[in-house]
Parts: C-alpha cells; structure tokens; sequence
C-alpha cells in the first residue's frame, strides 16, 4: 500500500478569507497612516534671478528682467537657454503665493500665450503700461482666470502673466529693465 503525503486544501472560501485579510491590513495601514501623518509644505527655494539675468546680459543676450522683486515676492526658477534663438524666463511667487511668469523668446505671440497661458486664450484690448521696453501690451485672458500681457522687443516677444492679479503682473511690468 503506498502512502499519498496529504495536500493542502484550497477553496474558494480560503482565497476569499486570506484576501479579506490582507484587505484589512493594508486599509489598517493606510488609516494609522493618514492619522499619523503630518502635511508637510514644501517651500520653493528663492533662485538669484538678478544674477541669472547680469550673466546673460554679459553674454550679449539683451534680457529683460526686474532689478528687484516687490517684498514679499522670490523668484523660484529661471530659465535661461543661450542657443539660437535664445530665450529667458522668470517663475515669481507673489507675497499671496499666486504666480507670476517672465518669458523672452523668438516665438511668435500665438505660441507664447498658447504654452503658457491657455490654447484658447482670448486677445483683449491693447493696455497703456508704462515700461522699459515699451508702454503698449497686449491683454491676454482664459477661462481659469490666467492674465497675459505681450509686447515685441527687438526680435523677440515678451510675455508676462499668470494666476497673479493683473495689477501684480502690471507691477512687474513696471519694473521690467533692459
């Protein structure tokens, strides 16, 4: 007589029960988790635009960019591309937290607002802003609430907007210096 060794029983009910049981250990895990846990705020690091900017006009490119920022307000990236064509760009966190952006490019005004404002974004009526590098700029608006502001400058476009206020982002065009 030969001897079978006894094998495991497996049911449905067993694969329904140990699945269960992991259910209730992972929704465990995530409970103590999401008590346990504090939101942590991640502030953006202030970059030295104003440095970023002395370089590039060192370097012949004729940038446009504030000698300095309202209190309150830092500087949290730059972009600064020296290929041809260059190209230049500001990301500004107001004294609120709501953001203003700076960008110099060869693109065309249609291309500009479209990548940073919205792809339907409309063309409003032409503001009386008194600049640097010129006092009439194109109004640009979307349905999120999103300002825009274009100019022509030399042979590139200036775009300054964001979810800032527009009288925030008609500040910064104010301080705007070649």
């Amino acid at each position: 007589m030969s001897e079978k060794p006894g094998r495991y029983q497996r049911s449905t009910n067993g694969l329904v029960g140990a699945l269960i049981v992991t259910l209730l250990a992972i929704g465990t895990f995530v409970v103590l988790r999401s008590v346990s846990r504090t939101d942590v705020e991640v502030e953006p690091e202030p970059v030295d635009f104003a440095a970023a900017a002395e370089a590039a006009r060192g370097a012949g490119f004729d940038v446009v960019a504030p000698p300095s920022l309202p209190d309150g307000w830092r500087a949290t990236t730059v972009e600064l591309v020296q290929t041809d064509p260059a190209r230049w760009g500001l990301g500004i966190l107001t004294d609120d937290d709501t953001f203003v952006g700076l960008r110099q490019d060869a693109a065309s005004v249609s291309d500009l607002v479209e990548v940073n404002i919205d792809e339907d974004a409309v063309e409003g009526e032409p503001l009386e802003i008194e600049s640097a590098i010129g006092d009439t700029w194109q109004t640009w608006s979307d349905e999120g609430g999103d300002t825009g502001y274009s100019i022509g400058y030399d042979d590139q476009n200036v775009l300054v907007y964001g979810s800032a206020s527009p009288e925030q982002l008609q500040e910064l065009i104010g301080l705007l210096e070649r």
